[in-house]
This record gives structure tokens, sequence and C-alpha cells, in this order.
């Protein structure tokens, strides 16, 4: 399965507050619930709007990517938040017949299909039916006879598989053509002991055998073929009733044909049976169902008091988006082509970034003979991209025009963190400390560190003399917050600008644990 991922280094945007006025108790969970948390929210939001006002041009770019890559067709959605806004479609599904394609033709999207796998896993994991600690060996007792490379190797267990650390050799091509394959033909494989390239544990290496064997840890535990248990547990809660395995149940005019490009000319690729693989690449879905996949993930973000109604939690979404392994890719360049380093990771199912620019992508890539397919979402901003296309191992995205109408052309702004009431208080007290232009340091607002860590003395006569350079106040800015806990405004005076930078402790009164103070003139 060519791994055609964008991958990115995430940051936790969850956030728990440290001073609730008042609690409740959740009577599942046991733990006490701050009330006074603010989740990041959209300031001025108009992306549905925008996003749609770009249509033709976006038909344009896909259209010119398909002629310049030789892709049949391809069909691409965007959606927002819970919505799919967008949808459309160039070239045929089917050269021979002519056949158009519409957001409900049905590709085969390859290892899209991996973090429905990882999210299996989890769910199992969640319901304290396995251990993502546990040997593989404990579920797949034909893997006793891998040969470690090393003494020293830890034991392969279930996280190693999901985030691609088991040391197994990257396998696209031979993985590809095993989709089919019989699970006692897989078992046998398995037992004849396969291969490692690295220490487990140890290093990344994109492994389609890693997934078919979480394939048949999910049968094993839950006591359903893998196929079964997720379409009912995935798929159907999803509402994704026209997502397939075997493409012999889908309509014939609805399913798109696979082509390589050879000699100048396409060849229609032999469409593969699902099987043992399936894991790794089996699913077979439309635009206009997978967005509801999209919108799934996209509903993790932010973190926040509401009750879950997923097949999965919110917490356990995060989770798959979280970065394993992470590694600096360096030579990144961004939509100008401009160097823009990046961090990127492999999560549960999932390749996770985070570039020079702070953007946040959770994204992966499918292909197979015949197909190929990308999908990323920017939790940060709410918004999904994914396309499909009937080229052998193509790249149905332009990623870099994409994203340049978006961030550049559009402008669209991430969710802001709004400023909690402890932050708002304590700027309030702090402003009193010299806003006559006398500096008095006397306030029982600041935590116990804090003159034995620089001197009152010291601290009155350096914020003195910020204050005698910039002269008598002007203005005192709104605080912007960068947690629940810690934040920083601006004062607009006679000569120039005062910063003041803020950090309170984790007691349950919070006090003033740092307060940094700098001047800017004119």
């Amino acid at each position: 399965m060519k791994n055609n991922l964008i991958l990115t280094i995430s940051i936790c945007l969850s956030i728990i507050s440290c001073t609730p006025k008042k609690t409740s108790i959740n009577n599942q969970n046991k733990k006490l619930i701050s009330d006074t948390y603010k989740a990041p929210e959209f300031i001025n939001n108009a992306r549905v709007e925008k996003l749609q006002s770009v249509a033709p041009e976006l038909q344009q770019i896909f259209t010119e990517h398909a002629s310049s890559k030789n892709i049949p067709g391809i069909a691409y959605g965007i959606v927002v938040d819970n919505s799919l806004i967008l949808t459309s479609s160039t070239g045929l599904s089917q050269i021979e017949n002519k056949t158009p394609i519409t957001k409900n033709t049905s590709f085969r999207i390859a290892s899209m299909t991996k973090s429905f796998t990882a999210m299996a896993i989890l769910k199992l994991r969640d319901e304290g039916k396995l251990s993502l600690e546990d040997a593989v060996v404990k579920y797949v007792p034909e893997l006793a006879s891998l040969e470690y490379l090393t003494e020293d190797s830890p034991t392969i267990d279930i996280e190693n598989l999901l985030t691609m650390t088991g040391g197994f050799p990257e396998d696209n091509p031979w993985g590809d053509r095993q989709l089919a394959l019989p699970t006692k033909s897989f078992l046998k494989i398995v037992s004849e002991g396969l291969s490692l390239s690295k220490p487990s544990s140890y290093q990344y290496e994109y492994s389609n055998t890693g997934y078919a064997l979480l394939g048949h840890i999910i049968t094993k535990v839950s006591g359903l073929p893998y196929q079964e248990y997720i379409t009912t547990n995935i798929l159907k809660p999803l509402g994704m009733t026209n997502t397939y395995w075997e493409y012999s149940d889908i309509p014939e005019e609805q399913l798109a044909s696979g082509y390589r490009w050879e000699v100048e000319k396409w060849k229609k690729e032999a469409l593969l049976n699902d099987g043992s693989y399936g894991a790794m690449g089996g699913l077979i879905t439309s635009i206009e169902d997978f967005s509801k996949y999209v919108s799934f993930h996209l509903s993790a973000w932010p973190a926040r008091n509401e009750k879950d109604n997923g097949p999965v939690k919110r917490s356990t979404l995060r989770e798959m988006h979280t970065p394993q392994y992470n590694f600096l890719n360096s030579w990144n360049n961004d939509w100008n082509n401009e160097p823009c380093a990046s961090m990127i990771g492999y999560g549960y199912g999932l390749g996770i970034s985070m570039d020079c620019k702070r953007i946040l992508k959770v994204s992966h890539g499918g292909a197979l003979p015949g197909f190929g397919s990308n999908y990323t979402f920017y939790p940060q901003y709410g918004i999904g991209i994914m396309a499909f296309g009937n080229l052998t191992y193509t790249s149905p995205i332009p990623y870099k025009k994409i994203e340049k109408i978006l961030f550049e052309k559009l402008k669209l702004q991430p969710r802001k963190l709004p400023t909690s009431d402890i932050l708002k208080s304590k700027k309030n007290e702090i402003t009193t400390l010299f806003t006559d232009g006398k500096v008095s340091l006397d306030k029982n607002i600041f935590a116990e560190n804090f003159f034995l860590d620089i001197s009152k003395d010291r601290r009155t006569k350096q914020i003195q003399e910020i204050l005698d350079k910039a002269g008598s106040i002007e203005e005192i800015q709104k605080v912007y917050p960068r947690n629940q806990l810690r934040g920083d405004f601006r004062i607009d005076c006679e000569n120039g600008s005062i910063n003041v930078f803020f950090t309170l402790t984790p007691e349950h009164t919070p006090m003033i644990q740092k307060m940094k103070v700098s001047f800017r003139p004119k």
C-alpha cells in the first residue's frame, strides 16, 4: 500500500482548568469537571462561504491535476465540521463506458482503511478487551516463530503494530498483492517466521503486514470476522451505508474501474478481492460516504464538555491524532516552495505533521493497483479534504495548490482560545500594581517562589525603570491567553508599549509564579 502521507506532529489542545468555581460529578468516570473552562472557538467564522466562493478555482486545479498526472478521473470533497459543503469530480470512472464520476462513485481507498483498523483496536481497548501493551503473540500464537534481530529487542506489542514500529520491512509492492490472501494462508506465512528489517520498538517503517496482524487480533478478540466488526461497530453507527469490502457487492455502474498508465495509454487493472489483508487496505467507498468519517474525526476537536456520541470517544480520536516517534522534516517546503520545516510522525493509523506556520495536519493516503486516494483534515480549522482517483499509485490531491488557497488566499483562521476568568482576574490585579506610574508589589497575589527567585526590591526597580521610559498610560489591552493559566497583555503608553507576561500556579487558588515585564519603544 503506497504510503502517500503528509505526516505531521500534533499538539494537544486539551486544557483542563485548575480553578473550578463549582464542580459536577461525572457519574460514569467518577471525576470532577470544571464549569469554567472555555473551549477554543472560531472568531468571525465564515469558512463555508469562503470555501464555496472558490469552488470554480478548485475544480480547475483538480481538472489540471488529473490531466498532468494522467488520472482518468478524480472525485473530491471538502468537509466543514459535520457537513460535506463542497463536492465535485473530473473525468471518468469507467473509460470504456464513458461513465462520469459522481460523489457516489465507489473507489477502493486502500491504506486509508488503516485508521478504521486502529479505531477498532482502540474501541476494544476502551472496552477493556485488550491492552495496547499486550504482546501480539498472545493473540497470534503463530508469531512465536519470529526471530528478533537482537536479544534486547522488546517483544512486539499491539502498539508497535499501530505505530509501525514492530520492525517489519516496508512491504508496499508485495503487501498490495496479498489483499485477497485467505486467513489460513496468511497464518502459514506468519508461522514460517516473518523477517524483520529493524529491532522492534526502535524506528518507524511502514508495514501492511503489521495491520493485517491487527485485523486478525480484532477477529480473535471480538469473535467476529474483521470486516463484520468494522461494519457493525464503525460504519453503520456513522451512517456509512455505501461503504463495502467486496467489489462484487457494488452495482456495476457505481464502481470505479482502476487503470494504470503504460506506453502512453490507459490499461485496465484487475480488481482485487478482499481477504486477510483487508485490514490494511480493503475498503471501497464514495466521497459522500467517506465525508461522514472525516466529520467524525473533526468532531474530536476541540476538547470540550459535551456528551460523546460516536463509535469511540473524542479523547480516543485525539489519541489517534497524536504522533509517535517524531522526526524533523527539514527539507519540507510550503505552498510557495519556500523552506518550511515540519515535525512529522505516525499516530494510530494516521500521519500527523505541524509545519513552520504551525498548521496541524492529520492525514493518510492509500494506493493499490488501479487506485490512489488521499485525505487530510486540519483539526484547528474544522476542515477536511478528500480525493479519490482511479490510477495506480496516484496522489489525487495537489496539496500545495489547495493549501495556498486555504491559508493564503482565503486566510482561514484557526479556533482561538477564549480568555479564562482567572486570567482576566489576575490581569486586572496586575494592572493595579502600577497604573498610577508608581510600582507597588505589596498585593497578596504572588506565589511563594516569586520573591525568592528575584527579590522584591530588584523587581520593583526593574518595573519602575520601564514605567519611567514608557510615559503615561494611554490604554490597557485585553489579555491574550496562552492556555487556561498563562497569558500576556499590552499596555499602550506615551512613548511605546509595555508587555506583561504571567503564568499561574497549579494551586486551587492560582497565584502568580512568574511575571515578565518588557518595554518596546515607539
